[in-house]
């Protein structure tokens, strides 16, 4: 039975978009990252992310491309980028699907930034990566 699987709670992995400098310093963008606050590393992991909402002006439903990253292991105390997020989207839901081996035991947990959830008003110093970003 489905109640009889046990599911393992995800904790210590968090996702952030953070503001940074492109490569030549020239303007900012923005990048997402897994960050792995375990005191171990983390196995395989794998992130799907989606983006998904409606228009404000046109109510025209918008849902973007599924993009698959296969991140590999992820150091104890550390991150990994996933991939660049343009602007324009941060007006829908953008979704990160979070799976990974921990102690031999497959762990998944979705992380959502809502609609114009990422602004700057909800942006922190993010810790491992010491840059402003939000962070679920």
């Amino acid at each position: 039975m489905k109640k009889d699987i046990p599911i393992p709670k995800v904790e210590n992995i968090a996702v952030a978009v953070v503001k940074e400098l492109n490569e030549e310093k020239t303007h900012e963008v923005y990048n997402v990252y897994l960050l792995n606050f375990k005191n171990h590393l983390i196995k395989n992991t794998l992130v799907s992310s989606k983006g998904y909402g409606e228009n404000a002006m046109t109510g025209e439903l918008i849902k973007t491309s599924t993009l698959r990253h296969f991140l590999g292991d992820v150091d104890a105390n550390s991150y990994a980028k996933i991939e660049p997020i343009m602007e324009e989207v941060f007006g829908i839901s953008n979704e990160f699907w979070v799976s990974f081996f921990d102690n031999n035991q497959l762990h998944d947990k979705k992380f959502i930034f809502l609609a114009e959830s990422i602004t700057d008003q909800n942006m922190i110093i993010v810790p491992l990566i010491n840059k402003r970003g939000v962070m679920i």
